[in-house]
């Protein structure tokens, strides 16, 4: 009988892969299972996830406990649900925030194919935490005529003195609804 032995580095590369198909199971696992409408169902597409970004922010003081800042943000958005309109998008949005009215920035997701989706955002900070709304507004091809919302709290993890930026949604849920998705619908019940 003849026994193989994996050099250590492969068994070390594949214990890093593995941890990090577990990591991922968890992290979608963990997503809040929250009611939303099946796609088809009017030709809404519900879904939920998390975004996750880095960015560059620069802050004014406007006295004191006041403060304005600027940012802009590119990271990864992941999608779950039946309905969810792509697995996973590049996400970029550029926000202005000042801490006594408020935030809002302009967002873009885009798909594995080059199709966007575009959203404005409004926030506010409550006694809760944050709370952020999308409302879609349009976009390209398969998101053409895109509306509907989504909303999430966001939480920095890493700020850096140079005004480097890190952080992730928390409770990201929401639909859309598509010029396509609404012709469908429409042909279906002529």
């Amino acid at each position: 009988m003849t026994t193989t032995t994996v050099p250590a580095p492969a068994r070390i590369g594949q214990a890093r892969f593995i941890a990090l198909l577990l990591l991922a199971g968890i992290a979608c696992a963990a997503l809040p299972a929250r009611a939303q409408p099946a796609a088809g169902e009017q030709g809404w597409h519900g879904f939920h996830g998390i975004w996750t970004a880095m960015g560059k922010r620069q802050a004014v003081h406007l006295g004191e406990g006041r403060r304005a800042s600027i940012a802009d943000f590119n990271g990864s958005l992941m999608l779950t649900g039946e309905g969810r309109p792509a697995i996973g998008f590049l996400a970029e949005a550029i926000v202005f925030n000042d801490s006594t009215t408020g935030m809002v920035g302009r967002a873009v997701w885009t798909d594995e194919r080059g199709d966007k989706a575009f959203s404005e955002l409004r926030g506010e900070a409550t006694a809760q935490g944050n709370r952020i709304i999308g409302s879609f507004v349009g976009g390209t091809g398969r998101y053409a005529g895109a509306t509907g919302s989504y909303e999430f709290a966001w939480r920095f993890l890493l700020e850096g003195e140079d005004g480097g930026v890190q952080g992730q949604s928390v409770g990201l849920t929401g639909r859309i609804r598509t010029t396509a998705s609404q012709a469908a619908v429409t042909g279906a019940t002529r």
